[in-house]
């Protein structure tokens, strides 16, 4: 990673790179050590470049922190767009929507835990950032859309929505406290693949409007 005085432009071919390294280092921090004890020279110091570059590229801690947030929901918001399409691509069926949303958002759960962590420090913190950050928004509208779309009109997407989501997210979301002591290990591929099934198995037969 080029070292970039304070001020100073990275060369265009090394910017998308230093901007990613920010970003990078930025997430990590947040999510081990929260927003309040990360600095602005911490994140430089992860990221391999000097302590005012962050600075450049983002303004402010804060606008890192937005930068951050805005990141990890539009990756999950296109998750949610391609498992769509997937799904769409299979005929479109309900079991179908169901395996490739539950199966994408699992994978993506367990494959960026600083995300949890991430949205669990915010959620702390009172949701102030999440409840104007638009890719989050723009995630959420994506899943409560693939969920209407296979309910009768009298019922609550909503809450299929919320039931999913949080089927996937409780247990990767415990998986240094709860897992353990069950015997299970949030990182097991098995371990996945069979919560995989429970998810879907659970809102075909319980669920969805006979």
């Amino acid at each position: 990673m080029p070292d970039v005085r304070p001020g100073t432009p990275p060369r265009s071919r090394d910017a998308e790179r230093t901007r990613k390294a920010i970003l990078d280092a930025a997430e990590a921090l947040f999510a081990e050590k929260g927003y309040d004890a990360t600095s602005l020279k911490d994140v430089g110091e992860r990221a391999g470049t000097s302590r005012g570059t962050p600075a450049y590229f983002f303004d402010s801690k804060e606008g890192l922190y937005e930068a951050v947030l805005s990141r990890a929901f539009a990756q999950a918001e296109e998750l949610v767009q391609d498992a769509q399409v997937r799904a769409n691509a299979k005929g479109g069926s309900v079991e179908t929507v169901l395996r490739e949303l539950v199966g994408s958002y699992l994978d993506f759960l367990s494959a960026h835990p600083t995300f949890i962590r991430l949205v669990e420090r915010e959620s702390l913190k009172g949701g102030s950032q999440l409840a104007r950050n638009m890719p989050h928004l723009a995630a959420i509208e994506a899943g409560l859309q693939a969920a209407r779309s296979q309910l009768a009109p009298t019922e609550d997407p909503r809450q299929l929505l919320l039931s999913v989501m949080g089927m996937c997210w409780f247990p990767l979301s415990q998986s240094s406290t709860l897992l353990p002591a069950l015997g299970l290990d949030g990182r097991d591929p098995e371990f996945l693949e069979s919560r995989k099934r429970h998810i879907v198995n659970l809102v075909l037969h319980g669920l969805l409007p006979r």
